[in-house]
């Protein structure tokens, strides 16, 4: 949703065609159900926050905003800002069903196949996040996983951290030490609202059978400004 390139790079009968498939699919869609599509197939990347980017840009106000104009998004594909643009319920159905078929060499992977669900996200988009706002306000509000890493309690905030061999050792905000192999913490950076204070990472646990952590940092400077050798 967040990759849209020049017009003249797409065949004009395919993207014709492409609109003309998506326009009754958009049409049909329900925004209240969209609200469920939305959060299980949208939410990983995408944020309706206006100004919190994620792997895509905001879709706050999306409907009627020309493609690749999110100011603080630095990570849209060369072609994006210069294209013409503006989206609406077609051209989102459209890029849902097949962005690589729309735009090929597009940076948006993810597509959505089934075309109800495609239509209700359309649905809810449009009823939601006209550019400007106005739009509706008593459909569910989408909750989105953020953890606010700046409440984060001395059990998992970071104080020091040691480097042995393979093994890094955290001694924690509580006087406990951890201690993990090095290709199983993973350093992360979060600068947003929501990310770890200033000198203040916090480990955070990362999957697999509970080995793997992520240590978050409010900037990268701080990486190399903490880790110390401690055989």
């Amino acid at each position: 949703m967040h990759a849209f390139a020049k017009l003249q790079a797409v065949p004009v009968f395919a993207l014709a065609a492409a609109l003309l498939l998506a326009a009754p699919a958009a049409a049909d869609g329900d925004p209240e159900k969209g609200v469920r599509a939305f959060r299980n197939l949208c939410t990983p990347c995408h944020s309706l926050q206006p100004g919190r980017s994620m792997t895509g840009p905001s879709l706050s106000g999306i409907v009627g905003r020309k493609a690749g104009s999110v100011e603080d998004f630095v990570r849209y594909s060369k072609a994006l800002p210069q294209s013409a643009i503006v989206w609406d319920g077609q051209t989102l159905d459209a890029w849902l069903a097949s962005p690589q078929a729309v735009i090929p060499g597009n940076s948006m992977t993810a597509l959505v196949g089934d075309a109800a669900a495609r239509a209700d996200i359309v649905a809810f988009l449009v009823a939601t996040q006209p550019a400007g706002g106005g739009g509706r306000t008593d459909l569910p509000r989408v909750p989105e996983g953020t953890l606010d890493l700046k409440s984060a309690g001395p059990g998992t905030t970071v104080a020091a951290i040691t480097y042995c061999r393979d093994t890094y050792a955290l001694k924690m905000g509580n006087g406990s030490v951890l201690q993990f192999w090095e290709s199983n913490l993973r350093f992360k950076t979060d600068s947003s609202a929501d990310g770890p204070a200033a000198q203040k990472p916090v480990l955070v646990p990362g999957g697999q059978q509970g080995d793997r952590s992520y240590l978050v940092f409010a900037t990268p400077g701080e990486i190399s400004a903490i880790v110390k050798p401690g055989c």
